[in-house]
């Protein structure tokens, strides 16, 4: 009896235990339900009932059969069942596929992820299974926008890693639309700029277009999808461009055969500089996915532009300054030649005339007997002035235009300047020259007796120097001019302009002169260790103007 009351006590209990693993089944949102090795159902929860039609038979049929609508366990296109799976590893295993609809082929655009969990009995044996259905197409749109984050990231880095370090404008156009076509995966597009002046966009680079088509064409702002993009700064994605109103080009498309069509505006600062048109030939290619990441990219692109643009103005600015800088230096030496000249034809031949006539006066009045001593004591302090003056415009020339230079060559006329103005004053000059044998090009010689000439006013002005060494070595490439002295020296890092008294002036027109022939001057100084100033200047374009002026050539 007690046995009986017992055995009738714990059916009770399992059966309370069943009712209340039932509420707690039925309590889970997922879908959840259990078969056997022979797909039939055991148990379903409320939310897998719930997506049943009502009145359905459930219990003992095929899971297959009563949630999928099938005749057959589930296989391609929709997932494959991994009962099959499960029986030989032993272990859960998990799928995320597309949902559909029931007793349906069609694919919804949301996901399910499916878990088979296996159940076995008391000897260990898998004799059923529990699958878990759970619904992510929230996470799954999550990490689907996460994709897509990084494709754009890493499109926009193509771009950036492209272009960068570029300043020629027709290379960032045409790197910047042979990677876009890459990203999109089309072969037809074309990037058009605004014309500053008329406000006309016209094709710059393109892809996959007939030149005889894009190369004429001209579009206002607001005229076509371009022109519209262009005027509003929005961006448009169309899918069959062939059938708009709006195309201001209706054979282009027609004869193209183009269908699908974004186009997005190029941007600099929020001004619109340009647009950048993507093709397909198949209508519906591209998303708003595509134009989102296409206006990113023209938005990047256009301050691309628009600093390669400023470069190029920055560039056409130094070429005029440098043009007009060698004009100025030209006729600079054009005019000291003048003066020089002038000097010794004129003013050097009167005070000679006028030193030797005083000579001539002071010997009549000596020879005359004339006793009037403080008459000839002025004639002779007139005589010696006017030879200090005869001097001094004789090193004036020298400074202007040295002789030396038009007869002898660049080794004479620097070693000349140098002994003469820094030996006189106790500085001892050390000079080596090499390779230059034969004359140099005007031009070089010039620059290189110029930058000699404005070291050595330097030294002889700043320096306080014992010992200067002076060095030109040439060869057939490249001359290479060296000044060092042992002087006082400067901070170089302290001399970034030329300040209102005019300091620094000597050192930028140096540099700038070597800049003018193609050269280059490096001046490394530190205080209390010297200066020294190291010019190199190329050869070999003024040796091949010098050879097509030469009478053979």
């Amino acid at each position: 009896m007690g046995q009986k009351k017992a055995a009738i006590q714990r059916t009770g209990e399992n059966a309370s235990l069943d009712m209340n693993l039932q509420d707690v089944m039925d309590g889970i949102e997922d879908k959840l339900f259990v078969i056997d090795r022979e797909y039939r159902v055991n148990f379903a929860n409320l939310a897998m009932r719930q997506s049943l039609p009502e009145g359905k038979p459930l219990i003992g049929k095929r899971c297959y059969e009563v949630f999928e609508g099938r005749n057959n366990p589930c296989s391609s296109p929709l997932w494959k069942c991994p009962l099959t799976k499960v029986l030989q590893s032993g272990d859960l295993t998990t799928t995320i596929s597309p949902d559909h609809a029931l007793s349906s082929e069609t694919i919804s655009n949301r996901y399910v992820k499916i878990t088979l969990y296996p159940l076995r009995d008391s000897q260990g044996d898998i004799n059923a299974f529990a699958e878990l259905r759970k619904d992510v197409t929230a996470e799954r749109e999550l990490e689907n926008q996460i994709l897509r984050r990084h494709h754009h990231l890493h499109a926009l880095n193509r771009i950036s890693s492209a272009t960068s370090g570029l300043w020629d404008l027709d290379a960032i156009l045409n790197i910047a639309l042979d990677t876009v076509l890459e990203i999109i995966g089309a072969t037809t597009g074309g990037i058009l700029l605004l014309h500053e002046q008329n406000r006309k966009l016209c094709y710059r680079v393109y892809r996959g277009l007939s030149a005889k088509y894009v190369e004429q064409m001209e579009m206002s702002l607001g005229e076509g999808v371009a022109g519209r993009v262009a005027q509003t700064g929005e961006p448009v994605v169309l899918e069959d461009i062939s059938r708009d109103p709006r195309v201001a080009y209706p054979d282009l498309v027609s004869t193209e055969g183009l269908r699908g069509f974004v186009s997005v505006p190029l941007k600099a600062k929020d001004e619109v500089v340009g647009v950048m048109n993507v093709a397909a030939h198949m209508p519906g290619q591209f998303s708003a996915e595509d134009m989102y990441l296409l206006n990113s990219i023209g938005c990047q692109l256009g301050t691309a532009i628009e600093q390669a643009r400023l470069y190029q103005r920055l560039e056409l600015g130094r070429e005029r300054y440098q043009t007009l800088l060698q004009h100025a230096l030209t006729a600079q030496e054009e005019e000291r030649k003048r003066i020089a000249r002038e000097l010794h034809d004129e003013t050097s031949q009167a005070l000679t005339s006028l030193t030797l006539n005083l000579q001539a006066a002071i010997t009549k009045s000596e020879t005359d007997g004339v006793v009037d001593t403080d008459f000839i004591g002025k004639l002779q302090k007139i005589q010696s002035l006017a030879v200090h003056t005869q001097n001094e415009i004789s090193k004036l020339m020298k400074e202007l235009r040295p002789t030396l230079l038009d007869e002898l060559g660049l080794p004479a006329a620097i070693s000349r300047y140098a002994k003469d103005s820094l030996e006189s004053l106790g500085t001892k000059v050390s000079m080596e020259f090499e390779g230059v044998e034969e004359r140099l090009p005007t031009e070089v010689e010039v620059t290189l007796f110029r930058i000699a000439q404005g070291t050595i006013g330097n030294i002889l002005e700043h320096a306080e120097a014992k010992n200067v060494s002076i060095s030109l070595k040439c060869n057939a490439s490249e001359c290479i001019l060296n000044v060092k002295d042992d002087g006082r020296g400067f901070d170089v890092s302290k001399l970034t302009k030329v300040d209102k008294g005019g300091r620094g002036a000597g050192v930028f027109t140096m540099k700038e002169r070597a800049r003018l022939v193609g050269g280059a001057c490096n001046i490394r100084s530190q205080p209390g260790k010297g200066t020294r100033i190291a010019v190199r200047v190329p050869l070999k374009g003024f040796m091949a103007d010098a050879e097509d002026k030469s009478i053979n050539s």
